[in-house]
């Protein structure tokens, strides 16, 4: 009978040994795992149903309008015109002296725009989005405010869409629409960055909006509107460069439309804009005035209009 050495038996079954204690550990490891599992959908049923997490995020990223201010685009761009400033009798023939825009304020053909686009003008044609062609007429004009309103051919006129009850303030989005070097009608986006700015130029200008939205050559006399389509402003200018060679950027300036309807309203009334004024003058006292004291003589009266 043959001897068989403990050792011998011990190597034979020690690689049996720690197979099964790697698989013990491996066991034990997943086990714990599906107690967590079964105790985290417990807690959160939520986690059950993950199926359309997937399909709900293709589905909104698909179905999910981009931000757009088409809408008030459409409603407002249409009622913006091109303004040409023509010079007919200039020694190098007729030709353009200024290039502006303008805003339909009403069917009968009233239109806004600043003075300094029309004035020394001898022709001021006016061109439509919808390709129609008109000469206008000066119905008047104001320098205080930079401000005109022409007339053109009543008929079936786009009018721009206004609000004067709704206030600006300071951080609303607006859309500049005009027609920058005669590129045609352009948009450009901004916020009002103030409000009520004055002694901004030689007219006296005053009460401006101030916006960062880009104003170029062709813009002025143009709307500013609100995401909603609604006239704000007049498009009117913006800072030009400095002598120290700085240009300013994102800083351009509007006329409020309630000042600008009001001046629009004496203009097509009046031809201008009649404004109250007060005056003193000096005269000679006889000796019974002198007498009596410290007096104010009412003498002269001096029409405005």
């Amino acid at each position: 009978m043959c001897r068989i050495r403990l050792s011998h038996v011990i190597l034979s079954y020690l690689p049996f040994f720690l197979m099964n204690c790697m698989l013990a550990k491996l066991l034990r490891s997943v086990l714990i795992g599906l107690i967590i599992a079964a105790a985290l959908l417990t807690i959160f049923p939520s986690l059950r149903d993950t199926s359309g997490l997937l399909d709900n995020s293709l589905s909104l990223s698909i179905g999910e309008a981009p931000m757009s201010y088409n809408s008030a685009v459409k409603r407002a761009a249409p009622a913006v015109v091109n303004i040409y400033n023509r010079n007919i009798h200039s020694e190098n023939g007729p030709g353009i002296n200024t290039l502006g825009s303008g805003v339909i304020m009403n069917k009968k053909g009233y239109i806004l725009t600043n003075r300094h686009v029309i004035v020394n003008a001898d022709q001021i044609i006016v061109a439509l989005q919808n390709g129609q062609i008109d000469e206008a007429l000066v119905v008047g004009s104001d320098t205080l405010t930079d401000l005109a309103v022409l007339k053109i051919q009543e008929g079936n006129l786009p009018v721009i869409p206004t609000n004067t009850k709704r206030t600006s303030h300071v951080g609303d989005v607006v859309l500049a629409i005009g027609n920058p070097y005669n590129l045609g009608q352009t948009v450009t986006q901004g916020i009002i960055s103030a409000t009520g700015r004055v002694g901004l130029s030689p007219y006296g200008r005053q009460n401006l909006l101030q916006i960062d939205a880009s104003i170029n050559h062709g813009n002025s006399g143009g709307a500013l509107v609100n995401t909603l389509g609604e006239l704000v402003g007049i498009n009117t200018l913006s800072l030009d460069k400095r002598t120290d060679g700085d240009t300013p950027e994102g800083i351009s300036f509007a006329i409020p439309i309630e000042l600008a309807v009001k001046i629009m309203d004496k203009l097509i009334r009046d031809g201008r804009v009649i404004r109250g004024y007060i005056g003193i003058g000096g005269g000679d006292l006889s000796r019974v005035q002198a007498q009596s004291g410290p007096s104010i003589a009412y003498r002269e009266y001096w029409s405005g209009r």
